[in-house]
């Protein structure tokens, strides 16, 4: 009796073991989680990513093991999130506009077409200008990267220069004109560099979702959406060429 009594305990102490030994992995996985965000729950970042705006630890090729190429791929990828941001606003809002009664030389017109739309003079034109001021702009963004502060005097208008300090990608001064960098002490730029790259990202991803959305229905963003909701069980992705075998 007494030897089942014992084995009986202890088998309940190996099973309270048991279960505070998982509950206390739990917790470390969760507090490590808590501590830094990671893409892969339970999954330590990468040391080389730390003090990274938005870093989530997302590196699954290792691309930024090298010093020099990190800090080109992050000037890169917030380049590319504030073009992405810049053009989902400039995707929607014409066809938001259009659908409201709004009208303009090329309202209707659709947001790939647009490009080579015949405006006032033909898009050729318009490239060059682009082409001409891009080349003025990126040479001096590429300057600033090999050396941060190395273009901050304005080469014409001498009297004009950019704060002492600035960093790649956030010059401030003449660039901040409602002085978000500087609000409070600049304790909310973090945040605002935060939200800028998370809202970055995902302008990214929509405007890849816009393209495979015209490619396989020739229509906008808004046009799929209104189709959507009219009736979504039929207008969806599996009723489209974008997945593949479902609906050849």
């Amino acid at each position: 009796m007494q030897s089942l009594a014992k084995l009986t305990s202890a088998s309940t102490a190996g099973s309270a073991l048991k279960k505070t030994t998982v509950v206390q992995r739990r917790r470390n996985v969760v507090s490590r989680a808590s501590k830094s965000p990671n893409w892969y729950p339970g999954k330590e970042s990468p040391k080389y990513l730390e003090g990274l705006t938005g870093n989530f630890g997302f590196d699954p090729l290792e691309l930024g093991t090298e010093p020099e190429q990190l800090k080109w791929f992050v000037q890169a990828e917030l380049l590319h999130a504030r073009f992405a941001m810049l053009g989902v606003v400039g995707i929607l809002v014409p066809e938001i506009l259009t659908k409201a009664g709004f009208d303009w030389p090329g309202a209707g017109v659709n947001w790939v077409d647009a490009a080579t739309f015949q405006y006032d003079a033909d898009s050729k034109v318009y490239f060059v200008i682009q082409l001409f001021l891009m080349h003025w702009v990126e040479i001096r963004r590429y300057q600033d990267m090999q050396k941060e502060g190395s273009v901050a005097q304005d080469p014409i208008f001498k009297k004009y220069k950019l704060p002492e300090g600035a960093k790649s990608g956030y010059p401030g001064g003449v660039f901040d004109p409602f002085g978000w960098t500087t609000r409070n002490g600049g304790k909310n730029f973090e945040e605002l560099k935060l939200k800028e790259i998370k809202n970055g990202r995902l302008a990214m991803f929509s405007f890849v979702g816009f393209w495979l959305q015209y490619l396989c229905t020739g229509k906008g963003p808004i046009d799929c959406w209104i189709d959507h909701l009219a009736n979504p069980f039929v207008n969806n992705i599996l009723n489209t060429a974008a997945v593949p075998f479902v609906n050849p």
